[in-house]
Order: C-alpha cells, then structure tokens, then sequence
C-alpha cells in the first residue's frame, strides 16, 4: 500500500505531479480526473494522507464535511447541480478504490443510471 511519499495525490498535493486544478482550500484540492467516467469527473481529496474516507471520518469529520462541501461547490461551478450530479467514495480493494489516498468522485453532465462507467 502506498504512503504518503510514493502516493500520487500526495505528489499531486506537493506540486510534484501536475493536475488540473479546479479549487483548493487550506485542507482540500479539487482536481479533473484524468480517465473521466462521466462529462463532469472531479476528485475532491483532503491534503492530508488518509487512506479511505472512513479513516478521514475517525481523524476528522469536520475535513469530512469541507471535503463534502468541496464536492457540491464543484457541481455548481461545473454546472451540474441543477441536473444533478453523484458524489462516490470508493473504499478499499473490494470497493474499488485504486488509489490509497481518500478522495470523493464527483460525477454528473450525463444520465448515469447506477453505473459509474
């Protein structure tokens, strides 16, 4: 499993590695995904390395909720809020998370009937 020195969002979060940046926060970063599963594809990770989103919601849930409220202010400013848009955590092998670092898939500008691809 990756830390935080060979961790790809960590890179991404030290400038290491580019990403198009869409807003960052003191604690967040927002930023295109680069194998988009939807018009609208953005991941939404807090700067700190942790792992999954529940380990994010045992260190600190007042990150969860800015990394959630990162995630609406990108559909807004990505022009899905209105037709709506989906938030995902993938967590853990089985749940189809690739990349040990937490981040939220913000999804929309397409019809996406329950599957993400």
């Amino acid at each position: 499993m990756a830390g935080p020195g060979d961790c790809v969002f960590c890179r991404i979060v030290a400038g290491e590695i580019s990403a198009t940046v869409v807003r960052e926060t003191d604690t967040t970063l927002a930023f295109r995904d680069v194998s988009p599963q939807a018009p609208v594809h953005v991941l939404v990770i807090p700067k700190e390395h942790l792992v999954d989103v529940g380990a994010v919601a045992a260190a600190d849930s007042e990150l969860l909720r800015q990394i959630m409220e990162e995630c609406v202010a990108v559909a807004y400013e990505d022009g899905v809020a209105d037709s709506g848009y989906r938030i995902a955590f993938n967590t853990g092998d089985e749940g189809g998370q690739v990349v040990p670092h937490c981040h939220a898939h913000v999804l929309g500008g397409r019809k996406l009937n329950g599957e993400l691809g």
